[in-house]
């Protein structure tokens, strides 16, 4: 695939699962020419982040105060992997402003700043209609994003993540341990199911920041779950 000669990216959500992953590539990535994290605690002190001290920039503050956290910053690519779960929002208000209210402040950033691209971990089943809360929050907060016009969005859904997250999840645990099972069963159809690693999502999205600009603007690209395992090896 060509490439661009290079840009500049802003990084929300660097502490999570996809968005830890998402830091430690684009650090290596020779693409990614400076890398801005905005995040709302320090990050982990790791010696792999401290040899690119001259390429990482780290923001820490208030999301409710993210214009004037970026005030200074330029982007071509803003990349959101924010996310949170009920239990640790403590609220389904808290969880909006987690899941809908700070990735959409992040799109208005984008566009008033003229990034080029706004690249956003979704989750599949979004869909502002749904009867399931967090479908229908990740649903609205797309419909949102759709609307404010940054010139190339990318929407990115995939299914049950697997890596190690800071937080206990008792469910997600028991479906990681049976991950290579499911791996297994889930053939044709149920392919688009299957459990996919952080890792990956954070390359595909890495994969789209450095793709080519989009001809038309502003455009919005819907990836399923099935867009991100296509190049996992089979089992």
């Amino acid at each position: 695939m060509p490439r661009t000669e290079g840009y500049s990216a802003l990084l929300a959500g660097a502490t999570g699962l996809v968005g830890f992953q998402l830091l430690r590539q684009l650090l290596k990535d020779d693409h990614c020419r400076s890398l801005t994290v905005l995040a709302r605690r320090p990050l982990p002190h790791l010696p792999e982040l401290a040899a690119f001290r001259d390429k990482l920039h780290v923001i820490t503050a208030d999301f409710d105060r993210m214009g004037e956290a970026l005030a200074d910053v330029q982007a071509d690519v803003v990349f959101c992997a924010l996310g949170t779960t009920i239990k640790k929002a403590k609220s389904q208000d808290a969880f909006r402003q987690v899941d809908l209210g700070y990735p959409v402040a992040l799109g208005e950033w984008a566009k008033a700043n003229e990034a080029k691209k706004l690249i956003i971990v979704s989750a599949m089943g979004a869909n502002e209609k749904s009867v399931v809360f967090y479908n229908r929050v990740k649903g609205e907060a797309e419909a949102l994003l759709s609307a404010i016009g940054v010139p190339e969005l990318h929407i990115v859904r995939p299914s049950l993540l697997l890596g190690k997250r800071e937080e206990f999840r008792p469910g997600e645990r028991v479906a990681v341990l049976l991950s290579p099972a499911l791996k297994l069963l889930m053939r044709g159809p149920l392919l688009s199911y299957r459990p996919v690693h952080a890792e990956d999502v954070a390359a595909f999205m890495r994969s789209l920041a450095s793709a080519p600009a989009e001809q038309l603007a502003p455009i919005v690209n819907v990836y399923e779950n099935h867009a991100i395992t296509a190049n996992q090896p089979k089992v």
